[in-house]
Parts: C-alpha cells; sequence; structure tokens
C-alpha cells in the first residue's frame, strides 16, 4: 500500500505538470513558418547535393498539387517507398502538405511485409521510384513514379497549396512488429509531432546552427525526431546514406566532415562510435575534422551507462551532453528524459528519468493500482503523446490504450488523450523521481534499436512444413553480442541455412534469426510450460553457413582465426559470409581493427559490409600488399597466389 506521502509523489508530484505545451498546429504549416525565416539557408543535403528551405518548400508543394490532382484528400493514407534520398523528403512533406499522412515502406523490406502494409493500410497511391520499383509487390493502387513525372510536376505551382489537415488529423502510420505474426498500424496525429517539441524546448535548444544527421529509416519512429528537429527550427539534415549508415568508419567520418552538433543512436550504434573514436585518437583511423557534437540523444532500447565511461574520460558530459530517453512509437518517439551524470556511470541501471512535462508516466501493478517508490511495475503513460490507437485494430486499440482512473490533464475532444497505454515495459521509482528501466514483461525485446517481437518471429517459423513448435530468444551469450536464436522442434532434420532463407522471404533482416538449433523435444517445467532456461546454447553447427572451405594460405588461415577469435567459433570456413555467422556492424569493427593490427594494412569497414567472406577479404589485402610490395615482398606473395583458385585469380 501506498503512504499518502507516496501517493502525493507518483500521482501529482512527478506527473501532471501545470505547464502547456503549444500543439495546435499541424507539421508542415511549422515548417513553411520557418520556410519563410530562413528561405536560402541550406535545409536538407546528401551525398554534396542539397537543398535550401525554399527550394525545398517548392518542390513539396509542386508534389502536393499533383498528389491533390490524383485525388489525395485529407487523412488519407499514401504510401511512400523510396531509397534515402532528398526526394524521400520532398515526399513526406507532400503528402503533409496535400492533407495526406504518410505510410513508410522500406523498399529493403521483403516483399511479403511490403504486401501486408499496402494492403492492411489500403494505400491508393504509392509514391516510388524506377530504381525500387520492381521490388513492390501488385496491388489495387496507383504508382506514381517520381523520375518518370518529373515533367508533370515542374507545371505545378511551387506557391503554398491551402491547408487541408489540422492538428488532429493524420500525420503519419509506422508500422510496428505484432505479437500475431502480423505488424500493426500506429496513428499519429500532427499536435503529437508538434508538442514533441514544444514540451522538449526548454532542455536542449534546438535552433538554426545545428547539423542533424538522418541517420535511421523513415519507417523506424526516431526518423520523425531527426527530420523535424532540424526543419523545425532552421537547422541543417544530412541524409545519411545505407552503405555509411552500415559503416561506422564512413558514418564516424560523415560526422566529422559535416560538422554535426546533434547525433541521435540507439546505445548499440553509439558503442561502435566509441570505438571508432577511440581509433580515430589513436591514429588507426583518420579523420579529417575533430567532431562538433554538442548533444547526443540515446534512445530505441536499454542503455548501459558504464559503456560511456572511456567516452566521458576523454570528453567529459558537458560537451556534448548526453541525453537518455525512453520511448515507444505509440507514444510519439519519447516518453522521458534523463541527462547522464558522472554518478551514473558507476550503476548497474538503466535510468530513462522523467517524463516530458506534457506526459503522465505511472507505475502500476496488475490490478492498475499505483506500486510504492522502489517496487517495479507495468509503465503506463498518458497524456498529449498518445497515438490515435492501431490502424483496423479496434480490439487491440481497446487492449492496450486503457481507461484511466487517475484525473487526466488532458481537455481534449479527439483521440485516447484521456487513457493510459500499457507499454509492456517494467520500471520503478526511485526515491528522486528518476524512472529504471528493468526490461519487459511479454516476449517484446530490443536489439540494436528494433522493436521485436518474438511471437511474430516463432508465428513465421511455425508455418514452414517440417515445424511443429517453435521458440525465439534473445540470448547474449558473448558480453555485448545480443542476438536472435531460433528453437526449433522437428521430426526431420532442417538445414540452418535453408530455414534463414524461408524466414528471410517474409522478415526483415534484424528479424531474422542468426543461429537455429533444432530438438526433438523442448524441455519443460513441472507446469507443462516450455522451460526456455534449459534451452541449450547454439553450437557452431546451429549458425547458417555454406559448404566449409577450409582456407588455402597463410593469409586465409590468419583470417579465419580473427573470425573465430570475434565470432566465437571454432571453425570458420573461407567462403562462410560473416552476417550469417552472427556478425553485426560491432563485430565487424573488431575484425577491421585486428585485420589493420595484424596485416599493417588499411582495409575498409565498407569491404566486409560489400563482400563478408573470407576469400575476398583475403583478396583485398593481396591487392593492397601487391600494390605496395618490393622483390622480396613479392616472391612471398607470388607463392601464396599459387594456393589461389582459377576464379579468384581472376578476380584478383
Amino acid at each position: 500500500m501506498l503512504s499518502d506521502h507516496e501517493k502525493q509523489l507518483v500521482l501529482h508530484e512527478w506527473n501532471h505538470q501545470p505547464q502547456h505545451y503549444e500543439f495546435q498546429d499541424t507539421i508542415h504549416q511549422r515548417f513553411e513558418n520557418i520556410v519563410q525565416r530562413f528561405p536560402d539557408k541550406a535545409a536538407v543535403a546528401m551525398d554534396g547535393v542539397s537543398l535550401t528551405y525554399a527550394e525545398l518548400n517548392a518542390r513539396a508543394n509542386q508534389l502536393a498539387f499533383y498528389l491533390k490532382q490524383q485525388g489525395v484528400k485529407t487523412n488519407d493514407l499514401v504510401g511512400i517507398c523510396l531509397e534515402r534520398s532528398l526526394d524521400m523528403v520532398v515526399s513526406i512533406l507532400a503528402v503533409l502538405k496535400a492533407g495526406g499522412a504518410y505510410v513508410p515502406l522500406d523498399p529493403g523490406n521483403p516483399e511479403e511485409r511490403l504486401r501486408f502494409i499496402l494492403e492492411d493500410a489500403k494505400v491508393a497511391l504509392l509514391i516510388t521510384e524506377s530504381a525500387v520499383v520492381d521490388t513492390v509487390p501488385a496491388g489495387d493502387f496507383t504508382a506514381v513514379i517520381l523520375d518518370q513525372v518529373e515533367g508533370m510536376l515542374a507545371e505545378q505551382p511551387s506557391t503554398n497549396p491551402q491547408p487541408e489537415s489540422g492538428p488532429d488529423d493524420r500525420a503519419y502510420v509506422i508500422y510496428t512488429s505484432g505479437t500475431t505474426g502480423k505488424p500493426k498500424g500506429v496513428l499519429i496525429p500532427h499536435s503529437n509531432v508538434i508538442r514533441l517539441f514544444t514540451a522538449t524546448d526548454q532542455w536542449f535548444g534546438f535552433n538554426d546552427q545545428d547539423v542533424w544527421t538522418l541517420f535511421h529509416s523513415f519507417a523506424f519512429d526516431f526518423s520523425v525526431w531527426e527530420l523535424w528537429g532540424a526543419l523545425f527550427y532552421g537547422g541543417h539534415v544530412i541524409i545519411v546514406p545505407s552503405k555509411v549508415a552500415k559503416s561506422t568508419e564512413d558514418f564516424y567520418q560523415l560526422v566529422c566532415d559535416e560538422g554535426v552538433t546533434v547525433l541521435n543512436q540507439t546505445p548499440s550504434a553509439f558503442t561502435q562510435f566509441i570505438k571508432m573514436d577511440e581509433y580515430s585518437r589513436d591514429g588507426v583511423a583518420r579523420a579529417s575534422s575533430p567532431l562538433a557534437l554538442r548533444c547526443v540523444i540515446f534512445g530505441g532500447e536499454a542503455l548501459d551507462f558504464s559503456a560511456l565511461q572511456k567516452w566521458s574520460s576523454h570528453y567529459g558530459l558537458d560537451q556534448p551532453q548526453l541525453i537518455n530517453m525512453y520511448g515507444i512509437t505509440e507514444t510519439t518517439v519519447h516518453v522521458t528524459y534523463h541527462r547522464i551524470t558522472v554518478d551514473d556511470l558507476d550503476r548497474r541501471q538503466s535510468l530513462i528519468g522523467r517524463p516530458i512535462p506534457d506526459l503522465d508516466l505511472y507505475i502500476l501493478d496488475q490490478h492498475l493500482n499505483p506500486v510504492p517508490v522502489g517496487v517495479p511495475g507495468e509503465l503506463h503513460v498518458g497524456g498529449q503523446g498518445l497515438a490515435h490507437g492501431y490502424l483496423n485494430r479496434d480490439d487491440l486499440t481497446g487492449e492496450r490504450f486503457v481507461e484511466s482512473e487517475f484525473s487526466c490533464s488532458v481537455d481534449r475532444a479527439s483521440g485516447l488523450y484521456g487513457r493510459l497505454y500499457k507499454t509492456g515495459d517494467i520500471g520503478r521509482y526511485l526515491p528522486n523521481g528518476v524512472v529504471e528501466y528493468m526490461g519487459r514483461a511479454d516476449d517484446q525485446v530490443k536489439i540494436r534499436g528494433y522493436r521485436i517481437e518474438l511471437g511474430e518471429i516463432e508465428s513465421t517459423i511455425s508455418q514452414h512444413a517440417d515445424v511443429r513448435e517453435s521458440v525465439v530468444l534473445a540470448r547474449e551469450d558473448v558480453p555485448g553480442d545480443r542476438r536472435l536464436v531460433a528453437y526449433v522442434q522437428s521430426d526431420v532434420a532442417i538445414d540452418a541455412a535453408e530455414l534463414k532463407a524461408y524466414l528471410a522471404q517474409s522478415l526483415p533482416d534484424y528479424m531474422v534469426p542468426k543461429a537455429y538449433v533444432v530438438l526433438s523435444e523442448f524441455p519443460l517445467t513441472p507446469n507443462g510450460k516450455i522451460d526456455k532456461r534449459s534451452l541449450p546454447a547454439p553450437s557452431d553447427g546451429a549458425v547458417s553457413k555454406n559448404e566449409f572451405v577450409a582456407p588455402r594460405n597463410d593469409t586465409e588461415e590468419t583470417l579465419c582465426q580473427i573470425w573465430g577469435e570475434v565470432l566465437g567459433l571454432e571453425r570458420v570456413g573461407v567462403t562462410d559470409n560473416f552476417f550469417d555467422l552472427g556478425g553485426h556492424s560491432l563485430l565487424a569493427t573488431q575484425v577491421v581493427s585486428r585485420v589493420r593490427e595484424h596485416f599493417n594494412v588499411e582495409l575498409a569497414l565498407s569491404a566486409l559490409f560489400e563482400e563478408p567472406t573470407i576469400e575476398n577479404i583475403a583478396l583485398h589485402l593481396l591487392q593492397a600488399e601487391l600494390a605496395s610490395a618490393d622483390d622480396l615482398e613479392m616472391a612471398d606473395l607470388l607463392a601464396e597466389i599459387e594456393g589461389l583458385s582459377e576464379d579468384d585469380l581472376k578476380n584478383l
């Protein structure tokens, strides 16, 4: 039971802030106001090509008028399937200006997932481009292929169209992982995005001198914060190409070159960034300019504060400031704010701070009663950030957005602002009012920032003809290397590579397990439930591999040893794919560092992403050595080349 003092704290003093923050605006109209202030300032750039605020606005206006001619009206859902580009930002703005809401479709996702989103959202119009249109499944929609309608767009007015939507109208629908095996669309109105920035402005003071990166996929809601955090204040946003986003080395270089001041990262990604910064200071990697960061904002997954100690020892915690923010798509990107202090770095707790002042954060028991300070409970969020529910899922909306017993500080006729969103996350209040995040209450996990419902993966695996039952776990058998492992119950032998390929047809890459364990029976608890704690750690054989090819020369032998040490594998073949073996970008950084140290040869991280096999990396190293070898070294290299196949020699 709570004491009267605790009730006062958790229900009132730590919630229900008296201030009110502006929300009565739309995203595109706020942007148009900024255009008037900074028409000639660079707004958005990619690969050295940029648009000023006036140019971005004009191009978005022309596309908006064209979309209206195609029948787009208020609250219509318009799909956007484009690679990262200036056109992607133009299209988002144009959809909003035309009165519609955008539905982002990442062209890198499997066809089946794209098809489900297009059909579930009943998309009548899809904005795309020739480069990706063949990856879009056929459907009952009109495709606007931007590079094929350039002439028609040029004939449209470049002035702002009349406003077609208001603060409570839809802005976007982002699909997140779902427990039933199908993703669910989250409805977010304009007003939610507006208040996200007005309510947090007191902490960040974003301005026209800031440089941001659009690092995340526009199908991930962190992108909403990255894009409008720049464009609502006259700042400059750099769109990070997909190849650069996958290479910590190239991304670090971009952040230095562009003078980025506001960086948004998942903790996993920033761990790699820290390592690259160390390499730069040690001379292992080169940076043309020093970092210009004033603020690093974490989100997307739990933060291990101790991982920041090396960064803090060099940069301190004031320039840049390090901010941890907890949030969910259903509550519009962010819920809490916590500025990291020196004392935090020694904690083994994931502190997420206090709620944004126009939100309430309650920690409740299973009966929806507040728990005492220090006692774990489920996090429930209320206030101005709540989504308008799930698209076409009234049952799930009612289940997750629950009626609240507590007096609500929001008085609005539309939306679900009088309810609480059940997050499924566990936390507790510390005596100072700061919230500690303690993990999930269900089978949802976050890996490298992606929210993943394990049930969705299990449902997909179980559709395989040879699978009787499946369990998927997020395991961390090697510290810092958290990965998905699938356990499959089957009466026949199932090849891991075949099962992995089957899942890749319908699941995005980040949801495809890296290891597979086939069992004839699952271990059970005394209550007859699957005993997940007793499921074995995956062995080398559980990882999807090609047919084993042994190393054929000293270079390949050394590379096999390096890969085996980094990946924790006893045997690695020269044709095995690094990422199929469980590798990811953090481990790739370790491999490249060890290769550089051992061979004294500069190897780009991008080479490992583009050609992730030992035989290909060995060829890169031989090419580099040939280019700088003297006569004696050339003789040794020629002897090593004799061990290569005819195809490898052709490549060389």
